[in-house]
């Protein structure tokens, strides 16, 4: 059975909303995109370097269409374009016809908490969720996830989408903690 594993850039109140770029999610007019630029050291960049080692990466699907997209069209050496392209990828949507445009890709069409479900039970290894708050939230409420791999940034925005939004009481026990140059806790908690 598959381990599923949310890794997710937040800042100190909880906002996974837009961490890389400006234009990344504008929704709800969100205007702090970007706000984990500037972050990155060398601290960090080896602790992702062992996220490649997930069996398969899980995404929703406005997620997978924007870090693909955005990682495939990016021309300068970087670890995760050869990564993302290559891991094989399970992308959860309400919409049958969705179409899915990079390799190793499968669809996971209908209710997310049962397709997601039925892979866990049938993938060995850790299945990465990357971003996808949405997904993360309905993986969380239906007790799905067993891990949380966040990096936290010493920043407050004050708006914009929460990794958690409301719900039940949800126990974590530190595995893993470590500080970056740039004061970005890296934090990894197993589900209690």
């Amino acid at each position: 059975m598959g381990t599923i594993s949310v890794f997710a850039n937040v800042c100190a109140d909880g906002v996974m909303q837009g961490p890389g770029r400006a234009e990344e999610d504008t929704r709800g007019g969100f205007r702090h995109g970007g706000w984990g630029t500037g972050y990155t050291d060398e601290v960090i960049g080896r602790f992702v370097g062992r996220m490649d080692r997930a069996t398969a990466m899980l995404f929703g699907r406005r997620s997978y269409d924007d870090l693909l997209g955005y990682w495939t069209s990016v021309t300068d050496p970087n670890p995760f374009t050869e990564v993302l392209v290559n891991s094989p990828k399970y992308v959860a949507s309400r919409q049958a016809r969705t179409e899915l445009a990079y390799p190793n890709s499968t669809l996971l069409a209908g209710d997310a908490a049962d397709t997601v479900a039925r892979l866990k039970g049938r993938t060995d290894g850790v299945i990465r969720v990357l971003g996808s708050g949405e997904l993360v939230r309905s993986l969380h409420a239906a007790g799905l996830v067993e891990e949380y791999v966040l990096l936290i940034h010493p920043i407050v925005l004050g708006s914009g989408t929460r990794l958690f939004g409301e719900g039940e009481r949800t126990d974590l026990i530190l595995q893993e903690a470590t500080t970056s140059t740039t004061g970005v806790v890296i934090a990894r908690y197993r589900v209690k």
